[in-house]
């Protein structure tokens, strides 16, 4: 049987673009050769598409770039070619087929429905979420909307536009009438903790909202939830599945961009040190979840769980979590009973059968 030919996209006009390429690095690495060859098409920081022919130990630290035999490269779209079109030196264009996408794509224009719907009229298959649950699920304002209307329990929080124009004292004055400090602030639409911060008072809530508003033109303000902070991953379409559960110690205050990548002292425990029942019931929640916002393929559903009462609050879902050697989603089914290397296996053969199934 011949090879399925698997177009790895990676990079991105992103914050997020660093984790991006590291996170391909280790799915090239892991996906395997004897069923699927192996393309891949990076998208540099500003936007570009180019066909990177050149070894995967190059994607990681963002030196891909400077191949010289990097090319443009563009989509087709429609039934006719199924594929993407390289610009050669000369001008002239070359197709390559494509069986399937992976978008290994971090935040904006990547796991935000965007490059969803690009693909979408590509007609090529492709790994993750659709294009209206990757929009939702990256917007934490839609996800609190749709998950509370589905009786899922979620932290209180305030919904900070810049269109509003408030000013500092009348944002914290929302704040102490809702439910006070702390609170977290957060970009509606961004991951990897990029641009959140945990506000104790008035003060630090006007330096969070600031660089929350860096990053998006929404910003949510969310009540500081204690508990353990709980990850689960699901894997699945119509009938999706939950993972073992993992439990993070943060190495900061909280798990921020820097505890997740850059401090090797934060911890994880797998599986969570919380009782088998209230696991059950968590893995329960996350499924739930995951088909309220009509995930497919996968998700990386967080929690804060409190052992003592039994409350399980739903923080949110990333459609498209790390892949890196350290990420939590593929270390949880590992530790489930699936390899790395089968997971990803399991991705694309998901995204096929979505395919076939939409027709």
């Amino acid at each position: 049987m011949a090879k399925k030919r698997i177009a790895v996209v990676f990079g991105g006009a992103s914050s997020e673009y660093e984790i991006s390429c590291l996170s391909a690095s280790s799915v090239i690495a892991n996906i395997p050769a004897e069923d699927y060859e192996i393309v891949c098409i990076g998208i540099t920081k500003k936007g570009t598409w180019l066909f990177y022919p050149g070894e995967w130990d190059l994607i990681a630290n963002g030196d891909w770039e400077k191949h010289p035999d990097c090319c443009p490269c563009m989509v087709s779209l429609g039934s006719a070619k199924k594929g993407i079109y390289k610009v050669l030196d000369d001008q002239s264009v070359s197709f390559l087929a494509i069986d399937c996408f992976f978008p290994v794509l971090h935040g904006k224009n990547g796991e935000d429905g965007t490059i969803q719907g690009l693909f979408e009229m590509s007609m090529i298959p492709y790994v993750g979420c659709d294009t209206c649950s990757s929009a939702i699920c990256m917007d934490k304002a839609y996800t609190h909307t749709v998950l509370e209307a589905a009786g899922i329990r979620m932290t209180p929080w305030i919904l900070c536009r810049r269109s509003d124009k408030f000013r500092s004292e009348q944002i914290a004055q929302k704040v102490v009438d809702s439910f006070g400090f702390p609170v977290f602030v957060k970009p509606a639409n961004a991951g990897s903790s990029v641009g959140v911060s945990k506000a104790k008072d008035e003060n630090e809530l006007e330096q969070a909202v600031k660089l929350a508003f860096v990053h998006d033109d929404k910003v949510l303000i969310e009540k500081a939830v204690s508990g353990l902070e709980v990850e689960c991953a699901v894997l699945g379409n119509t009938e999706p599945e939950a993972s073992i559960l993992g439990e993070i110690t943060p190495a900061n205050e909280f798990y921020d961009y820097e505890a997740k990548y850059e401090n090797e002292n934060s911890e994880l425990h797998i599986p969570a040190r919380i009782s088998q029942e209230l696991s059950y019931q968590v893995r329960a929640v996350a499924v739930e979840a995951f088909k309220a916002m009509g995930c497919t393929g996968l998700a990386r559903v967080d929690f804060f769980v409190n052992p003592a009462t039994g409350e399980i609050t739903l923080n949110e879902l990333n459609t498209m979590p790390g892949f890196t050697s350290i990420s939590m989603y593929p270390k949880l089914w590992e530790a489930t009973g699936l390899s790395y290397s089968a997971l990803l296996d399991r991705l694309i053969t998901l995204a096929m059968e979505r395919a076939e199934m939409n027709g």
